[in-house]
């Protein structure tokens, strides 16, 4: 299946241009007046949040970029053997994405991780005493948890011909299976002494033809993931008031290799290529 090319810069722009017009800032300007009036018994009981404003929505209200992340970038370069002084300098200051070839190229989890791997780890671990404290993605498949994904029917979990698609991902948080994890992974060795790495886990799996859909994530710090097994497409789109003065990019991640990218400012779509299961591992660093 060959992947569908998107004019996702217009897209994305068209769509942040609507939301800045008045007729949605006097409707967004509707429901915080609202969300106010519902929580004024909470203000009164002395409550530690007037609003638990949804992620996506915060993300409206964000402060304009300076374009520096992306002027002049024009592709996402591959590097090998790099120090963690130039990669700094280099990628991290100026949040400029990257991919290291030699990243994870000697790290076990590429042999271990697989399927059955997962399954019978979190099996084993009690996955449902912490699962509600887990973050879980469905993307395009019916599951509602991991616990599901786990009982599939063992011919759609081998990707087998005829069989319905699937592609998920969570964020670990059984300290259990997390041990169990860095067994077999480290911190990338490009990243500088002074980071730390965030102990939270993010894994994606699943077949070819499937991925995750354009969107700019929340969270705290810029992020590595690791290719594991398969083969992923990135597209890469800036900031969407950058788009008269950067360009969207595209870059193919193999097993082995490692992609940095500050997924809270550059926007991101992935597609796993024809081939092996594709699974990653990944966490943000700061």
């Amino acid at each position: 299946k060959d992947f569908v090319q998107i004019d996702v810069s217009k897209k994305i722009f068209n769509n942040y241009v609507i939301l800045l017009s008045k007729r949605n800032i006097v409707f967004l300007f509707g429901i915080i007046l609202s969300l106010l009036i519902t929580t004024q018994t909470n203000v009164l009981n002395n409550s530690t949040c007037l609003i638990d404003m949804p992620s996506g929505v915060s993300k409206w209200f964000r402060e304009p970029e300076t374009c520096d992340i992306c002027e002049g970038v024009t592709e996402v370069e591959k590097i090998t053997n790099i120090s963690s002084s130039t990669f700094y300098s280099n990628f991290i200051h100026p949040a400029k994405p990257v991919v290291v070839t030699d990243g994870a190229k000697y790290w076990s989890a590429s042999k271990m991780f697989t399927f059955d791997f997962f399954k019978n780890l979190y099996r084993t671990s009690n996955i449902d005493d912490e699962s509600s404290f887990c973050q879980f993605f469905p993307y395009k498949t019916e599951f509602t948890s991991l616990y599901e994904v786990f009982e599939m029917d063992p011919r759609r979990a081998n990707l087998e011909v005829g069989q319905k698609p699937w592609y998920i991902g969570w964020s670990n948080c059984n300290d259990k299976v997390g041990k169990i994890l860095r067994q077999h992974y480290e911190i990338p060795h490009f990243l500088p002494n002074t980071s730390e790495n965030i102990a939270l886990n993010w894994i994606f799996m699943g077949g070819p033809g499937q991925g995750a859909h354009m969107h700019v994530d929340n969270v705290q710090y810029p992020s590595w993931q690791a290719q594991l097994k398969g083969k992923k497409l990135w597209r890469l789109a800036p900031p969407p008031e950058c788009f008269y003065k950067c360009k969207e990019m595209q870059v193919v991640v193999e097993s082995g290799e490692i992609i940095v990218v500050d997924t809270n400012r550059w926007y991101h779509q992935t597609f796993i290529l024809p081939g092996d299961i594709s699974i990653t591992i990944g966490s943000e660093f700061d």
